[in-house]
């Protein structure tokens, strides 16, 4: 708290600027500037309170901004306020005004405030502090607001304003104390800019949705609306009425009034709660498959209770995905299995609770004992982690209501209750909403409409959903990240090459899927004179061009990585770079980072070096035409001959991988055929992979391992590496059993036992069975993910059965290998270090970005794939395929078809329909429809064709044709949810280990 011991002494203001005076510019001459002091009480850590005093210097030269104003000198930053504001239109105040917002309106309204129509506005030093205080989101927001001329939103410094700063009078708290400053501001304003020689002389509004402040500031004599009033006397634009946001939920509330849910528990008492033990803290992952059941995973060392289920409306007590909740656990009596059925949320009713309550029995049906896991109940929230989401209308059937459900295209966020005035508009548009709040007595939270997206199905709307959904940061690249680009024409200089290597006349080529531009490896293979071979790795050198720091390499930091869409890419660097500069492209002289063996012919490494270098490829080659080269008799030539040499020693090192228990897994991927006028798919293929995405593959690999050793004995606390962890036992329950039904033994005890089993497990009868259960068991493995060497102790990745591992060998696509390319110039002499890459936690938070991004990468890339495949059968109309069962479930099955890589779960149990009689067995495991029996790896025949009925969920509807199911047609109407199963193709897929 502030105290009022005040000292107050004259300066020159051309010698002393203010410290946090912001966008006012210092007046030139002899303006006067004056030194009080500010006194806080602060807590420390050891929990004693000291005194701390501050110098704090106020000004009279801070402008106010306005174009028009005389009195002040000194000429704002930026486009500043307009001379002659329109007002947008306002009935309550027609004449010219600015807008002064406080707080809480920031806060909450940013959406209404980043409309086009808001201009004008003034943001207090006072409210933009405490906004970036509580809301890290909202300031950049703000922030951004300022930037844009357009706008014409000013951040006037009033903290350092002579006369608009106050200090806090006794027992009088921190937010009267500012709410008073904002007032004190507004008044200042409205009485510097009567002395304008305007004609129209301009008035400053508050706005407030703050019933005090407001109430004072009229009894001040001050013109203040709530946001609400103001929006709605903008008679010329009503549709921004839609996105106000609902900060208060009275008169938001479902008016039966009906306690749908338990109270929240006060932020202190959950505090206290996990401190004792009580309650656990961890964060909430909802259901795709079922929207009455979530997980918790909880958050700290301990392996006990590590994963919560949560099941049933009251128990998950409004929490959302991703948010940070606390639980309660339940007695052992209580705990529940995983749930087998697939449930949505389809109800038309929001107060239809029996039929919630049935739907909740369901997922009560007798399990064993051994399938029980531990259940908790959601207590409070401790974060929320709201954000915009994507979805469409479900417009009421009431006629010319105004309150309707919006459906997020997630399925695991609830359905959102908005008031628009525009439904007719919006049905059938991609729109985004916010959540405003969520309260006890309302089957689905309250929210408010921000933007429309465009037409659903549309493919540029649907591409910009699945970004916007998946988080992918893909607006074009500001002004100050291309200002670090080199200038063209660009040349190598002799600056350039003075830690590096002169490769240009080794035989270095490069082999990528076709159409690749951001080519980021070349290898070379040569016969030494002491009868060994030299087997060079050749990476695109991208940290010499991103510097540390800079604003390139911050927006390089903050993707993350290249998300590889079917027909787009974003990239993590700009152009120039990805697809010029940095392309190792044939015929060119490029930069690179080589990683250079001596080999025997037993591919045994003798000698390993690193060195910065210049390198000149000789050739660009696809995989296919790689391969005719190796295959063709006739082709002796020099790329040639060193592609077959390293096909060769390949094999060998494959060989020794595999017999070291690195895993050979397996997943259908398919590749699309555009037409080259529409760019619609015109075919869809599983990919044929080739010796020669293997051969590049495995010195890939054995590069960034070397790179990973090197980095780690010369940055023991700070080298990135990455790790894949091994499954937990449980994972391979699944597979397991599914492997007994076809009497196969699969042992999971380690990497080696579980890949010898796998190649021991053949069928002559039925040849896919080792694929399908390669693909099963990848659905068992772990993600694999970055991490700081100095905040980990378990570097072991199990996939490829290595100590050691990290990524070296992809820098235009990935933001890891530049700090890795970073480390490694440090550790051979070729750069210099600076703070931030020793400092292992702030390496460490850069590794949570890094592997959240590369996750939603991986999602954005599966949903443009099913996107496109959704578009391919569109013009198919009925397709008949064969099918195999990955999974079986209490009332459906997921069938996987190979020839498209399509998976989908058809399931058996109708609405409006009579039901089948089902037998679920979780053992074997098997499902009984009727008299029929299936089971994992069964074959089936199923009719493929896109339902477009849901505009909103679009999906392939599967129809059983064979087996056929005896006494009931459950044939006639099975509907999927589906996916393929692969990532579109995109730069070295292989490397995604």
């Amino acid at each position: 708290m502030m105290g009022g011991g005040t000292s107050r002494l004259a300066v020159n203001a051309g010698k002393c600027s203010p410290r946090g005076s912001g966008d006012g510019a210092a007046r030139r001459g002899k303006a006067s500037a004056m030194l009080t002091s500010r006194t806080f009480l602060k807590r420390t850590r050891a929990g004693a309170v000291v005194k701390v005093v501050r110098e704090h210097y106020l000004r009279e030269d801070i402008p106010c901004g306005a174009a028009a104003c005389h009195l002040c000198a000194a000429r704002p930053a930026g486009a500043g306020l307009e001379a002659r504001p329109g007002g947008a239109g306002s009935c309550l105040c027609p004449g010219p005004h600015y807008l002064l917002p406080d707080t809480n309106l920031l806060l909450h309204q940013t959406d209404i405030l980043e409309d086009p129509v808001i201009k004008n506005v003034i943001v207090l030093q006072t409210v933009l502090q405490e906004v970036r205080n509580r809301s890290a989101p909202v300031y950049k927001r703000v922030r951004d607001m300022i930037a844009n001329p357009e706008k014409h939103f000013y951040s006037f410094t009033n903290e350092h304003h002579r006369e608009t700063y106050i200090e806090q009078e006794q027992g009088e708290t921190s937010n009267d104390r500012n709410d008073r400053a904002i007032r004190v501001a507004v008044k200042w304003y409205n009485e510097h800019l009567k002395e304008m020689k305007n004609e129209e002389k301009i008035q400053v509004i508050l706005l407030t949705n703050d019933r005090n402040n407001k109430e004072k500031a009229l009894e001040e004599g001050i013109t203040a609306y709530t946001c609400e009033e103001y929006i709605k006397s903008l008679t010329a634009n009503p549709e921004l009425v839609d996105r106000l946001a609902c900060i208060s939920d009275e008169g938001k509330e479902i008016e039966s009034g009906k306690i749908f849910f338990p109270e929240h528990l006060p932020l202190s008492k959950l505090q206290q709660g996990i401190k004792s033990g009580i309650y656990l803290q961890g964060t909430y992952r909802a259901s795709r498959d079922n929207y009455l059941e979530a997980t918790v995973w909880v958050h700290g060392d301990a392996e006990e209770n590590k994963e919560i289920i949560i099941q049933g409306l009251k128990h998950l007590n409004r929490a959302v995905h991703e948010d940070i909740v606390a639980v309660e656990l339940l007695a052992k009596d209580e705990w529940v299995a995983p749930s087998s059925v697939v449930l949505q949320d389809d109800s038309q009713n929001e107060d239809d609770v029996e039929n919630e309550e049935e739907k909740e029995n369901i997922l009560k049906a007798s399990v064993s004992k051994n399938m029980l896991r531990p259940t908790g109940k959601v207590v409070g929230i401790i974060k929320r982690n709201w954000r915009p989401f994507c979805g469409m209308l479900s417009k009421s059937q009431i006629k010319e209501a105004r309150r309707h459900l919006f459906t997020p295209a997630d399925r695991r966020i609830p359905r959102i209750r908005i008031e628009t005035r525009q439904a007719d508009t919006l049905e059938g548009q991609r729109i985004i909403v916010a959540i405003d709040g969520w309260p006890r007595n309302s089957r689905y939270p309250n929210g408010h409409f921000v933007k429309n997206l465009g037409n659903a199905g549309d493919k540029e709307t649907e591409t910009e959903v699945l970004l916007l959904e998946h988080d992918v940061p893909h607006q074009p690249f500001s002004q100050a990240v291309l200002s670090f680009l080199p200038k063209m024409p660009w040349s190598i200089t002799e600056e350039d090459m003075k830690y590096r290597d002169d490769l240009r006349q080794l035989c270095v080529c490069s082999v990528d899927p076709p159409g690749c531009t951001d080519i980021d490896d070349a290898l070379h293979c040569r016969e030494l004179e002491n009868g060994n071979v030299e087997v060079g790795v050749h990476i695109a050198d991208v940290s010499h061009f991103i510097r540390p720091g800079n604003a390139l390499d911050e927006e390089s930091a903050k993707r993350g990585t290249t998300v590889y869409l079917c027909e787009k890419r974003i990239d993590m660097v700009p152009e120039l770079l990805s697809s010029n500069l940095c392309s190792l492209r044939s015929n060119v002289d490029r930069l690179a980072f080589s990683c250079i063996w001596e080999m025997n012919h037993k591919a045994e490494i003798l000698k390993t070096r690193f060195t910065k270098s210049v390198i000149n490829s000789k050739a660009s080659l696809t995989y296919a035409e790689a391969q005719m080269r190796i295959d063709s008799a006739g082709m002796n030539d020099d790329v040639t001959t060193s592609l077959r040499r390293l096909n060769k020693l390949a094999k060998i090192l494959k060989k020794k991988r595999i017999e070291n228990g690195a895993l050979t897994l397996s997943s259908p991927e398919v590749r699309f055929h555009m037409d080259s006028e529409t760019h619609d798919p015109i075919d869809l293929q599983t990919k044929e992979l080739k010796e020669t995405n293997s051969m590049v593959e495995e010195f890939m690999l054995l590069a960034n391992i070397s790179v990973a050793q090197k980095i780690y004995n010369e940055f023991s606390e700070f080298a990135l590496l990455r790790k894949h962890p091994a499954p937990p036992p449980s994972n391979y329950d699944i597979l397991v059993k599914a492997a007994k039904s076809k009497n196969l033994e699969i042992k999971t005890d380690s990497a080696k036992a579980l890949a010898e089993s796998l190649d021991k497990a053949e069928s002559p009868a039925f040849p896919y069975l080792n694929t399908l259960l390669r693909i099963l068991t990848t659905r068992c493995m772990m993600q694999a993910v970055y991490f700081c060497s100095g905040m980990d102790n378990d570097f072991h990745h199990y996939g490829l059965a290595s100590p050691i591992y990290t990524h070296f060998t992809s820098p235009i696509r990935r933001y890891a290998d530049i700090i890795v390319h970073r480390l490694l110039s440090v550790a051979i002499g070729a750069d210099s270090t600076y703070p931030e890459l020793t400092d292992k936690h702030k390496l460490a938070d850069l590794c949570k970005n890094l592997n959240y991004r590369h996750k939603m990468a991986q999602y954005a890339q599966r949903a443009s794939v099913a996107f496109h495949t959704q578009l391919f059968f569109k013009t198919k109309g009925v397709v008949n395929e064969d099918a195999y069962i990955l999974f079986v479930r209490k009332n459906a099955i997921v069938v996987l078809i190979p020839k498209y890589g399509l998976e989908g779960t058809v399931f058996f149990e109708e609405k409006d329909e009579p039901k089948p009689r089902l037998d679920y067995n979780n053992e074997v495991p098997s499902l009984t429809v009727e008299d029929t029996t299936f089971h994992v790896f069964d074959k089936v025949k199923v009719n493929i064709m896109l339902d477009a009925s849901n505009i909103q969920h679009q999906k392939i509807r599967m129809v059983l044709v064979e087996p056929k199911i005896l006494g009931k047609d459950v044939s006639a109407n099975p509907t999927t949810e589906t996916s393929v199963s692969n990532e579109p193709e995109k730069k070295k897929k292989k490397l995604q280990k």
